[in-house]
């Protein structure tokens, strides 16, 4: 983190990924992180989609939980090999276990990439301009109220926060247009 902290050229443009960083590596969160795995009677062997099924395993997660438990902790494991330093061994150990992009199918894309940025934005635009109720929800907030005062939820850094609203008001523009 010092390393992140003392550079400005990585720090500054990816402010909110490293403090979602840092608040994830404090002992306390690793702890819930260990406690929460450990509770649902997890596998040594097993792996994140194979324990979130719910057809061979018994049902373990609501999808509150999946989101804070295995966003925040497969978030957390990205970044870390995305900040880590070209020679650390743990960025091999966590490409090895697919922490180094995001598969799509037989697709590859930088977690904090352009081009998963553009994914998450034509994602974004199906639920918000096809799903009639969130289209409702987002064309219902009035003009003068900016998208930005929705977002302090201490949510994952899927993409940076400014390019988050930029997108989430681009996409409630198109659904007012009736696009």
């Amino acid at each position: 983190m010092k390393r992140l902290d003392d550079d400005p050229k990585i720090y500054l443009p990816n402010a909110y990924a490293v403090e979602f960083l840092r608040a994830n590596l404090k002992p306390g969160k690793m702890r819930w992180f260990v406690e929460q795995l450990g509770a649902r009677g997890l596998t040594d062997n097993e792996r994140a989609r194979q324990a979130q099924e719910r057809v061979s395993a018994p049902f373990r997660f609501r999808a509150v939980g999946e989101k804070e438990l295995w966003g925040d902790l497969a978030d957390t494991l990205h970044l870390v090999y995305v900040f880590s330093p070209m020679g650390d061994p743990l960025r091999k150990t966590l490409a090895e276990r697919h922490f180094d992009a995001v598969y799509l199918g037989d697709r590859k894309m930088g977690f904090i990439s352009e081009e998963f940025r553009s994914q998450m934005l034509e994602i974004w635009k199906v639920k918000y301009l096809e799903m009639a109720r969130l289209r409702m929800v987002i064309t219902g907030i009035p003009t003068e109220i900016h998208l930005e005062h929705f977002l302090n939820d201490g949510d994952s850094p899927d993409i940076p926060v400014p390019l988050y609203v930029e997108y989430l008001n681009k996409i409630r523009e198109m659904a007012r247009a009736g696009k």
